[in-house]
């Protein structure tokens, strides 16, 4: 399928720590992002979110403590992640509601 795209458009999805867009963290991103010349970029990171992942949560998205401990922070990360996804036009499942609000307070706390 061919799109017709001005700017390239990024499908986006967040594993987080919760559902509280203010105080829960993303524990894992995953991004694919296709240029307006058609190709298809995808990054998917771990994210350490520097609070413990309830273990309800857990056994939701499959992440653990254990398998982020070693992970970046999204600090670390902030600025490849907006580098990445700059003047792209944000698409995904339920993003206006959650991932977006999400992820504008994690890039808040990055600076």
């Amino acid at each position: 399928m061919k799109l017709n795209l001005k700017n390239p458009l990024a499908f986006f999805d967040l594993e987080t720590t919760g559902t509280n867009t203010v105080k829960d963290r993303i524990v894992e991103i995953s991004i694919v992002k296709i240029t307006v010349k058609g190709e298809q970029v995808i990054k998917t990171r771990k994210i350490n979110p520097t609070i413990p992942i309830p273990l309800e949560t857990s056994l939701i998205h499959g992440i653990y403590d254990d398998d982020i401990k070693d992970a970046p922070t999204f600090k670390q990360i902030a600025k490849s992640l907006a580098d990445f996804v700059e003047g792209c036009d944000l698409a995904g499942f339920n993003i206006l509601n959650f991932d977006v609000p999400l992820l504008v307070e994690e890039f808040l706390r990055a600076d």
